[in-house]
């Protein structure tokens, strides 16, 4: 991301090609309304005549001199990730089946929860669980134990699965990027109970939305939504039924888009290539 001007493809570009690398992918888009230029470059790192451990610094200064903010990923290093969960399991058995058919690239190293209610299916699939009960007395120490184990597991990514806990600011400026969904088309019905919101005020539509944690409830930048009807007829439990096949899609959407570097964030907004 950085200030637009003329000249930046072939600039970006350029790089890769100077060094004989093969451009797979470039995606980019013009932010009009702040003047800022966002783009995505995916290459082969086969024929490349810079090593891998030297292309950040190689890079830096071209990044400099018109004001970039960047990263640099590799698709050959090992994407871990922990998931926490409530009781509800539905978006945990899709994110885990996903990863066993290949659909999402990562290991899933850590299952944190505040209840025991999926240990006994998270412990059949072969992955770490361990229960870390929260309630407002002990919250501030619970989070450096789930801290802990984040950075004992070397995990890149925390998912939310339907994880009905407030995480602190302290705990969001520590953790590594954090991903959660949430049952309502946000910034609609935002915070607890969002079905029985939806369903109080007689919607005709409900959603839900995959956000990155930031220290505003519910109100990081936003990576993925989609919406369902609903009618009169529908009761609450009937929103529910239908708001979790959403949730499941929607932040499987966004958990890939994330561990395939798809994902640009600036002024608390995305920018998603598909």
């Amino acid at each position: 991301v950085c200030p637009d001007k003329p000249g930046l493809v072939a600039l970006f570009s350029g790089f890769v090609s100077s060094h004989q690398g093969n451009i797979l992918h470039a995606d980019q888009h013009l932010d009009r309304r702040h003047g800022l230029f966002l783009t995505r470059l995916e290459w082969a790192l086969e024929g490349f005549s810079i090593p891998q451990a030297d292309i950040h610094t190689q890079f830096q200064p071209i990044a400099q001199s018109v004001g970039a903010v960047w990263n640099l990923d590799f698709s050959n290093q090992e994407k871990r990730v922990a998931v926490f969960v409530s009781k509800t399991d539905h978006c945990l058995r899709d994110l885990i089946w996903k990863v066993h058919n290949g659909e999402l690239p990562c290991q899933i190293a850590l299952v944190v929860s505040n209840h025991e209610q999926c240990r006994a299916f998270v412990e059949r699939e072969k992955i770490r669980f361990v229960c870390i009960p929260v309630h407002a007395e002990n919250r501030r120490t619970q989070e450096h134990v789930q801290l802990a184990l984040v950075q004992e597991e070397r995990v890149n990514l925390i998912v939310l699965a339907r994880y009905m806990q407030i995480l602190s600011p302290e705990f969001v400026a520590l953790a590594p990027p954090t991903v959660n969904i949430h049952h309502s088309f946000l910034p609609a019905f935002a915070g607890a109970q969002a079905y029985e919101q939806a369903y109080q005020r007689g919607v005709k539509l409900i959603g839900a939305t995959a956000h990155y944690v930031s220290d505003q409830l519910d109100g990081g930048p936003i990576i993925a939504q989609n919406t369902a009807t609903v009618s009169h007829r529908d009761e609450l439990e009937d929103f529910k039924r239908k708001g979790r096949s959403i949730e499941r899609d929607v932040l499987t959407h966004a958990t890939r888009a994330h561990l395939l570097h798809r994902v640009l964030v600036y002024k608390n907004r995305t920018v998603v290539f598909d």
